[in-house]
């Protein structure tokens, strides 16, 4: 089953079980106003116009049993994890670790730092708390994706030009099939989105694919269809990890 995409049809595994939803960055404090995104002069509005596409999504995932994965950027309270080049670049007056609205801006566990309460995790769903823009920088992320025989990536979150395009090219060059989801990733920007949804779809998907949420849930929707018309023999492989 292919989902309708840009530049071509992006096509689903047959089992859905090799595909996994990933969240970016939807932190309270990107997101809600009186946060550190609101503090330093951005509309947080423009990023809270994709949760309800998301909410759509993740409901589709959790109702198909699918993995689910989000991210959290943060830092220890001690900053020991956050490199001297991250934490002095800016002239912003709030920089990471000094306080902010919402608590120590992105200190793992301020109140900042939290999800969003529309996306929450549920407990068994896994949470990276990672300290880069990309996902995969200093995280289990690999092993975990690897352990649970994942082959295909849709991309969400914010934002899209930073931490969800960052993670987009690491799975890229780790041989995962990426698919952002257009409108449930956004920026404070949006000449910067446009661009950036562009550069993953150039070249025939040099980076990945792009597709509107509709387009993804009619998809899933068809394949669980297909898969509960067939009976499932045999048992799951990892193409990306044969052994």
């Amino acid at each position: 089953m292919n989902i309708s995409a840009l530049p071509y049809d992006y096509a689903l595994p047959d089992d859905l079980h090799h595909l996994a939803l990933v969240i970016i960055d939807m932190q309270r404090d990107f997101l809600e106003p009186g946060g550190f995104g609101d503090a330093l002069g951005n509309d947080v509005m423009r990023l809270q116009a994709i949760v309800p596409a998301l909410q759509q999504l993740l409901a589709e995932f959790r109702s198909r049993g699918l993995l689910v994965i989000h991210t959290v950027e943060c830092h220890q309270p001690d900053l020991s994890d956050c490199s001297e080049s991250k934490l002095h670049r800016g002239k912003n007056d709030l920089k990471i670790g000094d306080r902010g609205p919402m608590g120590r801006i992105l200190v793992k566990d301020e109140p900042g730092n939290g999800i969003i309460p529309q996306l929450a995790p549920l407990p068994h769903e896994t949470v990276i708390y990672k300290p880069g823009k990309g996902a995969f920088y200093a995280t289990p992320l690999a092993e975990i994706l690897q352990d649970k025989g994942i082959t295909h990536l849709l991309m969400t979150g914010v934002t899209t030009e930073v931490c969800v395009q960052t993670t987009m090219r690491e799975a890229n060059d780790r041989g995962y099939e990426c698919l952002m989801v257009d409108d449930c990733t956004e920026s404070y920007f949006p000449e910067f989105k446009q661009a950036t949804l562009e550069m993953m779809r150039a070249q025939s998907g040099i980076v990945g694919w792009t597709a509107p949420a509709a387009n993804v849930l009619a998809a899933l929707h068809q394949q669980c269809v297909l898969n509960a018309a067939e009976p499932e023999f045999g048992i799951r492989s990892n193409p990306l990890n044969p052994n």
